[in-house]
């Protein structure tokens, strides 16, 4: 048995057929239609395509049910996803006429993009192929390539964009091989071959994409979005495919490179804080050295995550979202204006007025509703599958832990070395870049309060789970659940996570006050909390590092704290 690959390309299409039962018997093509690669003489029992099947007569949101489920997940990848209109605005061959019939059939109105309205020959085509060919139905499916690397990563949504301005992006692209080689699904040669003329690189590693999901499909794997699949007014399939599990051997991790190509990247839009090293300090007799992450951008070390997704990817025209308890919103804002991008940052009831108010500061409009952090994520989420925005998480991202590891790479270039690293700890977007940046050479604790446990939870359970929040560090260390990268990282590279009481974290933030005129909102004074506490108990001498992340607090609530 065969299956193809297919993608569209500048004289047609290109495809990757190969024999299931032996991969390293294949060939690569370009045909000027898709019935050519159909009747192709190894008749391909499974062909994956990466373009749209079945038309709407309407279309109601951000295009058809396949776009609006596969969006949430592809993160910053989701701009890719093309919003299909109506048949009647396909059908269109004038842009003008298109944009009035897309408009006049969608609700809200909607017109159609110059990158969408160019793939409609293409629509056309294989719609009418399958109308006039019902008989191919049971071997065509629609894929998109970025929903296929999207399992291949460990159904986790790509960092680096495949391109940039309309032109591949070397990192992005080699990003994409690594995980058609990691999935053991393809022969090497494939992975590394050279386009046909009249093919681009980019064409042939979609049509590879596509060619993981005929052979999942053909092994009586796949995976429908939706499932099952719609049909349209004639009967056509409307749903986009991926591979059903994640292939086996991939894992979740960042590296040290990555972390140094992103404070490259970042350098000149963020501060290098300073370090405080101390002798004998906070009751230990042995070094212990601050990190005055505090000092950051936007007042937390939230800005590093939110310059490297920024500057890591293609920006849509309906700007940035995030959801957040305040610190990443503030550090969005900054980012966006910095960048001339427009940010909508989504905040719980619980979040602190001086927090808001610095978001709003920097220019980003905010929308406050919900009890809880997760509340907000849920309105970010759903403005995003109908806007197009771009999503900046705050820690469920690679991009977010990437940039958030350079706080781990200044450290260890600025300062004295270290036995152990005391790092807070709310979605874990902190610690798993730091983590990931010392990994196997600095023991990394997690801090997080007894009332807020999300990591301590999932490490204990072995999996990612739900905990309630009730701590005077919700707004900063209040995530529900940290999510499958989080855990992924940290099950490997936190040696433990260290609970504190709400009135250790008080004591600290007095304290920080008091001897260093340091104004710590009570997560970012959470880290050192462990230490005085006695939570974390160093052993003689052992070099500590404390991480303090935040400084973003209501003045009169730290008033009464130092002055009761």
């Amino acid at each position: 048995m065969w299956v193809a690959g297919v993608d569209g390309c500048r004289i047609g299409w290109i495809a990757v057929l190969m024999r299931v039962d032996d991969p390293q018997i294949h060939r690569i093509m370009t045909a000027p239609s898709l019935a050519a690669i159909a009747e192709a003489p190894e008749r391909p029992a499974v062909i994956a395509v990466d373009m749209p099947i079945g038309l709407p007569e309407r279309t109601e949101g951000s295009g058809r049910a396949p776009e609006q489920l596969i969006r949430p997940l592809l993160g910053a990848r989701q701009s890719s996803v093309f919003a299909i209109p109506s048949r009647r605005a396909v059908e269109a061959t004038d842009y003008a006429e298109a944009c009035a019939i897309a408009a006049a059939t969608s609700d809200p109105s909607r017109k159609v993009s110059r990158q969408g309205f160019a793939i409609f020959p293409k629509i056309r085509e294989i719609d009418a192929l399958l109308r006039a060919r019902p008989d191919l139905l049971p071997r065509i499916y629609e894929v998109h390539p970025e929903l296929a690397f999207w399992a291949l990563n460990g159904r986790r949504s790509l960092t680096l964009p495949k391109k940039v301005k309309g032109t591949p992006y070397g990192p992005g692209m080699d990003l994409r091989r690594e995980l058609l080689r990691r999935s053991g699904l393809l022969p090497e040669s494939l992975i590394e071959a050279l386009p046909p003329r009249g093919a681009a690189q980019d064409d042939l590693l979609d049509a590879l994409a596509g060619l993981t999901v005929a052979l999942d499909l053909a092994r009586g794997g796949g995976q429908a979005f939706p499932d099952p699949p719609g049909r349209d007014a004639h009967g056509l399939p409307v749903a986009i495919w991926t591979l059903r599990q994640k292939p086996q051997g991939s894992t979740m991790t960042i590296t040290r490179t990555e972390i140094e190509a992103a404070h490259a990247r970042i350098a000149p839009h963020i501060r290098r804080t300073p370090l405080l090293n101390l002798g004998s300090a906070f009751g230990h007799d042995g070094p212990v050295s601050l990190k005055l992450e505090f000092l950051q951008h936007a007042g937390s070390f939230k800005t590093r995550g939110a310059f490297n997704t920024l500057l890591s990817n293609e920006v849509p025209a309906a700007g940035v979202a995030a959801a957040s308890g305040g610190n990443h919103g503030a550090a969005v804002a900054y980012a966006a204006r910095q960048l001339g991008v427009t940010a909508r940052i989504f905040v719980p009831e619980i979040s602190s007025p001086a927090k808001i108010a610095v978001i709003r500061s920097h220019g980003a409009e905010v929308v406050i509703g919900g009890a809880r952090y997760a509340d907000a994520q849920d309105s970010c989420d759903a403005y995003v599958a109908e806007s197009g925005a771009l999503r900046i998480h705050p820690f469920a991202a690679e991009s977010t832990v990437i940039g958030q590891g350079t706080a781990g790479l200044e450290w260890e270039q600025d300062g004295p070395a270290l036995d152990t690293v005391l790092v807070a700890v709310g979605g874990g977007g902190l610690i798993s870049g730091v983590a990931s940046w010392w990994a196997g050479r600095v023991k990394v604790v997690g801090v997080e309060p007894e009332g807020s446990r999300a990591l301590h939870a999932a490490l204990e359970a072995g999996r990612p789970i739900d905990v309630d929040v009730d701590s005077v560090a919700a707004d900063s260390l209040g995530a529900k659940n940290t999510g499958d990268l989080v855990y992924s990282i940290c099950s490997r590279t936190v040696d433990h996570v260290a609970l504190v009481a709400d009135a250790a974290i008080r004591d600290a933030q007095r304290l920080l006050w008091r001897d260093y005129r340091i104004a710590s909102e009570p997560g970012g004074a959470a880290a050192l909390a462990a230490l005085i506490s006695g939570a974390y108990k160093p052993r003689s001498g052992e070099r500590i590092g404390v991480l303090l992340c935040g400084a973003n607090v209501e003045l009169q609530k730290l008033a009464e704290i130092t002055h009761p």
